[in-house]
């Protein structure tokens, strides 16, 4: 059994900051008496335990309150991604067989999704209440949230995260990041992705302040990490990007007080934590995904420098081992296991088992160093063979990346009649750069193969609403040229 997060925490320490939000603040306590407040009016409108919703709201203490107000109502999560199509979130709505779906007001505006059971955050404001029951112990199986997916390739699949898979997750990261009395998340990314809700788990079980954005702004968060008044950050690498570029254009760094940006969504470029250093900026590649809630592993900050590329060790609870491979440095696919991993999906995977005989198959290609520590090169599906050479897209965006005019750059293989596949690069810049420029760079830093056979400069790249890069685009893109 695992304690009713927000209860005990309350409990524990009802006067510490819970959220902060531009100008305003709340404490635990006040945090949860707004939930209980939600929780009260979901079921008076009817919504019992054990119901399945899916909520769609923006990063705003209202979604915060009605994320909590959910949990203590005992309801299933299915968290919406706001970046989605209307015909997408319909298509979610339908596989999850969600009973009601909660909506922010504008968003609900802007969707325009209609003819589907919901209620908008302004009508469950106004409802009245009902008496409810709250549990102050939750079984370590029952399901709190489902997440899709990204949906790289294919149909996009619900991920069940249980109460434990959540909390394993949030003490794992805690034993290797540390905890004090001051430190203070900020938190830029979205509540719905996995990233952003570890972070109010964490909240609730460290006793955690969450300062919260709406959206991310490169001018606040540089002046919030030059200032001091946050301690840790999670990022992927286009928003660290923008940090490093602010940071840079500034001439700043960041505070003493700042202790750990977390960056994860795919390979960190080298370049990026060679000027991520340079700010003070002490970035920690981590690895995870969705069906694994959050981390399974990051480098520890003592490695931060000596490892630089490295996604780190399992962290305490989790397991990490590299398919049909023995020796260090061999390339394989990254299995996981361990409390923190999901026990299955629902609506149309329903019926796929999620692990291999205890393991969880990443589709990522990685590999261990002679210390243990992981490193991943990428995709598996994004491998590129060519002449019999096994060529990692990964490996020549970063190569790409360091060149001082080259904002992003996308890899992608493409047919050719004696090699099979040849690797080409799409390329946004931010400057003068000619595909000359770009060959030579490359040659300098890779074997001859890996460089691309053709330079594509565009206004941007392909993404999903998780700001991942959809190299299936691309290589859609690379067939029409």
């Amino acid at each position: 059994m695992i304690p009713n997060w927000l209860l005990k925490r309350s409990s524990l320490t009802p006067n510490r900051t819970a959220l902060s939000f531009e100008d305003r603040q709340w404490t635990f306590l006040q945090l949860k008496e707004e939930a209980v407040l939600i929780a009260r009016k979901l079921r008076m409108n009817g919504l019992v335990e054990g119901d399945r919703i899916a909520l769609l709201g923006p990063s705003t203490p209202d979604m915060v309150f009605v994320i909590h107000g959910c949990l203590l109502a005992g309801l299933e999560i299915v968290m919406l991604n706001s970046r989605l199509s209307a015909k997408e979130i319909l298509w979610q709505l339908d596989d999850s067989n969600a009973f009601r779906l909660i909506v922010e007001d504008e968003l609900f505006h802007q969707i325009g999704i209609k003819d589907v059971p919901m209620i908008t955050f302004s009508s469950l404001q106004s409802s009245e209440q009902r008496d409810l029951s709250v549990s102050e112990m939750w079984d370590a199986s029952r399901t709190i949230t489902i997440m899709y997916t990204s949906g790289t390739t294919g149909f996009p699949k619900g991920v069940r995260q249980t109460a434990g898979n959540h909390t394993s997750s949030a003490l794992s990261s805690v034993l290797n990041l540390g905890l004090t009395d001051d430190d203070r998340w900020l938190c830029t990314m979205p509540l719905f992705h996995i990233s952003g809700f570890s972070i109010l788990v964490r909240s609730v079980i460290y006793g955690m302040e969450v300062r919260l954005y709406n959206k991310f702004d490169t001018e606040s968060v540089v002046d919030e990490l030059r200032k001091g008044s946050v301690t840790r950050m999670s990022v992927v690498g286009t928003s660290l990007q923008r940090i490093l570029d602010e940071f840079e254009k500034t001439g700043n760094v960041a505070h003493p007080n700042f202790r750990t940006m977390l960056a994860g969504g795919g390979p960190v470029p080298d370049n990026y934590l060679r000027r991520a250093e340079d700010c003070k900026l002490p970035v920690l590649q981590t690895y995870g995904m969705t069906e694994t809630s959050s981390q399974t592993a990051t480098l520890s900050a003592e490695d931060a420098l000596r490892k630089s590329g490295s996604a780190g060790k399992p962290l305490f609870f989790n397991q990490i081992k590299i398919r049909d491979t023995e020796k260090a440095g061999e390339f394989g696919e990254v299995l996981i296991a361990g409390p923190h991993v999901t026990p299955g999906y629902i609506g149309h995977a329903a019926e796929r088992d999620p692990l291999e005989d205890g393991w969880l198959p990443t589709g990522d290609i990685g590999y261990f160093d002679q210390e243990g520590y992981l490193f991943i090169v990428d995709r598996r599906s994004d491998l590129i063979i060519s002449g019999g050479e096994n060529i990692y897209p990964a490996e020549v965006e970063n190569v790409l990346l360091s060149h001082p005019n080259v904002t992003e750059a996308g890899v992608c293989g493409k047919a050719h009649p004696e090699w099979g596949s040849v690797p080409v690069a799409f390329i946004v810049v931010s400057g003068e750069v000619t595909e000359e420029d770009l060959e030579v760079h490359c040659q300098q830093l890779l074997a001859r193969y890996k460089v691309p056979k053709a330079f594509y400069f565009v206004d941007q790249l392909p993404r999903n609403a998780s700001n991942k890069l959809l190299r299936r685009e691309l290589k859609e893109w690379a067939a029409l040229k």
